[in-house]
This record gives C-alpha cells, sequence and structure tokens, in this order.
C-alpha cells in the first residue's frame, strides 16, 4: 500500500475519531451524573491523536491504523456507556443500570488508548522518544512484544538516524531468523520496503549487510519472495554487485540465491534484466555495454589469478579493435573495475566468501532454468567453473559442481543448449569434462561425485562413439562402497545405454568391455533404488549387446527372468516393458537368431 493511500485511510481515520469525541462531549453534557473524567480522557485522546498526526505517520502507517482501530472500538464503549446516563424518564433510568464497575472498566480501556498513543508517539518523534529505539510495550500488545518491536524497528529504519537503523535492521534479521511467525509479521507489518531502501543505501556498509541478512532470513517461502520481488529494483543489485565493498556483495549474492531457490519467477527476472552502463575508461575513452545478475556473479566467482592473466589478454587484443569487444564476457566489467580492485585492500578470507556466496547463486539460478543455463554459458561461466573445481577444494569447488550439475541438466533437455554449449570441439566444454572425471576418479569424496557423474549422465549424448574415458570410470564407480554412488553411476551409464542415444549400441558393448555386468549383478541385491537402475541398464545392454559373452557368463537372462517372475513393475513402470524386452533379446541371441535392429534418431 503506496503512502498516498496511507494518508488518506489515516484522515479518514482521524475525522472518524473525531466525531466520536465530539459525540462523547455531547453524550457528557446530557448525562445524568457527572462523567467529566472519561470527557476529559476523550479530549486527552484527541490532542494525542493531533499529535502523532502532525508527525508524517503516513510514511509507516501499520502501527497507527491498528492502534486507531482500537481507539475506536474503546470509545465507542464510552459513547454507549455515557448515553445510557442520558437524563429520561423514571422507568427509563430504572431498567437502564449503569454501576461504578462499568465505569471504572470504560476509564481502563481509555487509559490504554492514551497509553498506546503516547507509545505511538514516541517511535514516530525522535525527540519524544528521546532519540533512541523505543523497546516498551504498548498496552494493545501487551501480550504479543514482537509485534510492538517490529513496529518500533520498522519505524526506526523509517525516521531514524543511520546508526538506529542499521541496529533496528540488524534486530529484525534476529528476529526473522528465530522464527516463521515473526517472518510473518515483519512482512505483514511493512518491514520489506524500508530495507530495500536501506539495502541501496550506499553510506554504511554495516547497514546494508544488517538490511540484506534480514531480507534473506524472510525470503524463505515463496509468497514472502514475491513480496521482496515487487519492490525489488533488480538495478540496484546489478550496482551493488558491480561497486559495492565484497562483505556487501556477499549478502546481497546469498539473498539472490535464496530468492531464486524458492521462486521460479524471481529466478528468471534476475537473469532477464539487463541494465546498460556507460563507463569511461582510464585513457578517457567511453564504452558502453549491459549487465545482468549473472553476468556480474560469474565475473566475481572468477576473480583472481587465473582470470587476470585473461584479462591482460584481453586488453592487448583489444586495444587493437578500437575497444571493440565481446560484451557478453564476464571480462568485460571486471576489466572496469580491475584498476579499482587492484588498489583495494583485498581480504583473501573475503574474498573467498565472496566466490562461495556467488557460485551457490549462480547454482540457484541455473537450476531448472534453461535460459539462465544459457545466460551462464555464454559469459564464459563454464571455463571460470572448471578452474575453480581444479584450483579451489572445499564449499567452492562443491557449489561449482552443483553449477554445473545445474547447467549440465539443461543441457540434456534442451537440444539447442547442448549443441551450442558442449560442442565436442570447445574448450570449456572439454575443461568441464576433464575436471568432472579428475572428481570422480581422485576424489573419493561421495558429496562431490554425486554431482560430478550426475552431469557426465546429462552429457552423455554429446559424447562420441567408444567414449572410453568417460564410461571407464563410470563403471568403475558401480562398485563403490557408497550406495548412492554406485546407483548415480549406474543411472549415469544408462543414458549413455538407452534407446535414445543414438550410439547406445556401441556405448553397451563399451560398458560391458569395462567389466560393467558384475557390479551390476551385485547391484541386483542390493535396495529397492540400486536394484531399480541397476536392472534398467541391465536390460539396455541386454538390448544392444545381447550377444556378449560377458552377459551369459554373468547368467543375465536368468536374473531377468527371475525378475520378470518377481513382478519388478512394481519397482518402476519402464521395467514392464524393458525386462521382457530384454529376455526377447537374450534368447534370439541363445538361439542363434539376430534380431533386427533399429534406426535411432539422435
Amino acid at each position: 500500500m503506496g503512502n498516498t493511500e496511507d494518508e488518506m485511510r489515516i484522515d479518514q481515520v482521524f475525522l472518524s475519531l473525531n466525531l466520536l469525541k465530539d459525540a462523547i462531549g455531547v453524550a457528557v453534557n446530557e448525562a445524568v451524573t457527572s462523567l467529566a473524567e472519561v470527557g476529559n480522557q476523550a479530549d486527552t485522546i484527541h490532542h494525542m491523536l493531533w499529535s502523532v498526526i502532525r508527525l508524517d505517520c503516513s510514511l509507516y502507517g501499520r502501527p497507527f491504523l491498528r492502534i486507531a482501530a482500537d481507539v475506536s472500538k474503546n470509545l465507542k464503549s464510552a459513547l454507549t456507556l455515557i448515553r445510557k446516563c442520558k437524563r429520561r424518564s423514571i422507568l427509563r433510568r430504572i431498567v437502564t443500570i449503569v454501576t461504578q464497575a462499568d465505569f471504572r472498566k470504560i476509564q481502563r480501556l481509555l487509559d490504554a488508548s492514551i497509553g498506546d498513543l503516547r507509545w505511538l508517539r514516541s517511535i514516530f518523534d525522535y525527540d519524544v522518544g528521546g532519540g533512541s529505539i523505543e523497546l516498551s510495550l504498548p498496552p494493545i500488545v501487551s501480550n504479543d512484544p514482537v509485534l510492538a518491536w517490529v513496529w518500533s524497528f520498522i519505524a526506526a529504519i523509517h525516521f531514524g538516524p543511520l546508526s538506529d537503523q542499521m541496529e533496528a535492521a540488524t534486530e529484525l534479521a534476529s528476529l526473522a531468523q528465530d522464527n516463521d511467525r515473526n517472518k510473518k509479521i515483519i512482512a505483514e507489518e511493512g518491514g520489506v520496503v524500508p530495507l530495500l531502501k536501506l539495502l541501496n543505501h550506499g553510506s554504511s556498509a554495516d547497514a546494508q549487510i544488517a538490511a540484506a541478512t534480514a531480507l534473506f532470513h524472510l525470503a524463505n517461502i515463496q509468497e514472502r519472495v514475491r513480496l521482496i520481488a515487487q519492490e525489488l529494483d533488480i538495478q540496484m543489485i546489478i550496482r551493488i554487485l558491480g561497486e559495492f565493498p565484497m562483505r556487501v556483495q556477499i549478502w546481497v549474492a546469498n539473498l539472490v540465491a535464496r530468492m531464486a531457490e524458492h521462486d521460479p519467477v524471481a529466478k528468471e527476472e534476475f537473469g532477464r534484466t539487463n541494465v546498460f552502463i556507460r563507463s569511461r575508461m582510464e585513457d578517457m575513452i567511453f564504452r558502453s555495454r549491459t549487465e545482468n545478475v549473472i553476468s556480474l556473479l560469474v565475473t566475481l566467482v572468477s576473480s583472481g589469478n587465473f582470470v587476470d592473466a585473461r584479462i591482460n589478454k584481453e586488453i592487448k587484443r583489444t586495444s587493437n579493435l578500437n575497444y571493440r569487444r565481446d560484451l557478453s564476457s564476464p571480462l568485460s566489467s571486471y576489466w572496469d573495475s580491475n584498476h579499482k580492485i587492484k588498489n583495494e585492500s583485498v581480504n583473501p578470507v573475503v574474498q573467498h566468501k565472496l566466490k562461495i556466496s556467488c557460485a551457490e547463486a549462480l547454482w540457484m539460478l541455473a537450476s531448472d532454468s534453461v535460459a539462465n543455463s544459457r545466460r551462464i554459458t555464454e559469459t564464459k561461466g563454464l571455463l571460470c567453473l572448471a578452474k575453480l573445481i581444479e584450483n579451489e577444494p572445499g564449499d567452492l569447488q562443491f557449489y561449482c559442481l552443483m553449477t554445473i550439475m545445474a547447467i549440465t541438466a539443461a543441457a540434456e533437455s534442451n537440444a539447442e543448449l547442448r549443441r551450442a554449449a558442449f560442442k565436442t570441439n570447445s574448450p570449456a566444454a572439454k575443461s568441464v569434462v576433464d575436471q568432472l572425471l579428475r572428481v570422480i576418479e581422485a576424489w573419493d569424496i561421495p558429496s562431490l561425485q554425486l554431482p560430478a557423474v550426475r552431469s557426465i549422465g546429462s552429457l552423455a549424448r554429446t559424447f562420441p562413439s567408444r567414449a572410453t574415458r568417460v564410461i571407464g570410470p563410470l563403471v568403475e564407480l558401480l562398485s563403490h562402497a557408497n550406495q548412492d554412488v554406485a546407483t548415480e553411476a549406474a543411472i549415469s551409464l544408462g543414458k549413455f545405454a538407452c534407446p535414445e542415444n543414438y550410439i547406445c549400441f556401441v556405448h553397451s558393448k563399451t560398458i560391458i568391455e569395462f567389466d560393467g555386468v558384475p557390479p551390476l549383478m551385485r547391484l541386483l541385491r542390493s535396495g529397492d533404488r540400486p536394484q531399480l537402475h541397476g536392472l534398467i541398464l541391465l536390460c539396455y545392454l541386454a538390448m544392444h549387446a545381447g550377444d556378449s559373452e560377458a552377459l551369459e557368463a554373468a547368467r543375465v537372462l536368468t536374473a531377468l527372468e527371475g525378475a520378470a517372475d518377481r513382478a519388478v513393475a512394481a519397482l518402476h513402470p519402464k521395467l514392464k516393458e524393458l525386462v521382457p524386452q530384454a529376455i526377447y533379446h537374450l534368447q534370439i541371441h541363445r538361439t542363434g537368431a539376430h534380431p533386427h535392429r533399429p534406426s535411432y534418431v539422435p
């Protein structure tokens, strides 16, 4: 709700309360007994309301409207009681009995309204509040202190000095971290807009971090992410990622990751929005470019020695081309800020944390998004990610692997992206595959091997025939002690051997040549998930290389017939068709016949 709407509502509420006060004054004069105390309370309420209205409470009208509604209810109750005391006939006075207890109750309610308004004025007027955040509780929320604290903190961000704004944002972040009810209250009471304004405040990195932290904790469900996205200016995010200190960039990258994780609309908007930037280089030549969140994240995650070398080459190349450059490259924006960055006192620990946050954000942006995955590959992000996987063990390596996994999954579902980003002769694609295989073979860490194996499986259609350097390591993992790793290897090998892969016959023979049948047979004796994917791969091998002696020696036909008898279709509907087909091919080869091999289109 905008300020204009708040102003209209506040004016309407004030007019209504003013009419109630006047009505109470008239009723007091007509009362049979003295009700001066109640009248005085009504006058006090009127004066306090006027003092609050004179402040700019329309900038944050939530607590005013909530308290004014309660004041209105109390004034109406007082008016009803006073009218019962109006001079009437004797009969009327006999049936309308007003006790002292009724008057005391009304007086307590009006005193509570006065207390609420006094507290309200203190959070809007820092001179009245003593120049600090008000943490006392108004009577209206004495049983729910969180609501009063939230009102006070949000008001402090609106009206207080920068130091109080930072403190209030920190307190909101702490409340939001505690539980979802607090998050809901902060969002419903209008906390998002002032936090975003504080995030955009460039004069204090600590204040920006406090605001970004609070927003990060709020953005854990789609509803609140949408609320933030509606008010968020993505140009602000781009500006922060491009210009502000690393400590601020870390939390903004975290916020981008959280929002992308919980809302697909926000995810696509982060990748789609481009900002036109005109900048001046050191030799006074002006240059223009467009930036978006993804390109800046790739720039930040790739900053380091190996990128510096690329930047120097880029500068030399472009100096011969009148500074016409590939504006889609992350090196372009990094080039502009390179001089500034090199002259800053860069803390390596902070820089490493920034890379981790940016890598996680890229993972969330690429997940289930072909468009964002394409944008990452267009910014030369694949090469950067491959280098980081090679040189940066730990969390950074993990998030880079997860980003690669998300991009390859998108490429698996989109032939255009697959052909553009993972061409056989592409240096970036080759570098990615090399690092994935290195993780699979050299790092016996399941949390790293799993995304690497999935990525290789997603790229199965991009590998040529006799892809022994890829298939061999996957077959080795079929015997891995970790059942999840072994199962994932079976799934990935299944993508090489499935009918949708046009060279499935060659890949199936290669899997068998690498002695993949024995560990597959062992998977059939494992849990449901390993058994399922082991059976699927075994069926593919039987269908496409049924004449193999390895299948005969391992008694695969007997195993599949036993699986058919056990109604393996219960594990997966796909097996209902695959198992009979595999049995048929094995039986045909056993009798010496040769089934017709259909042609497959890639």
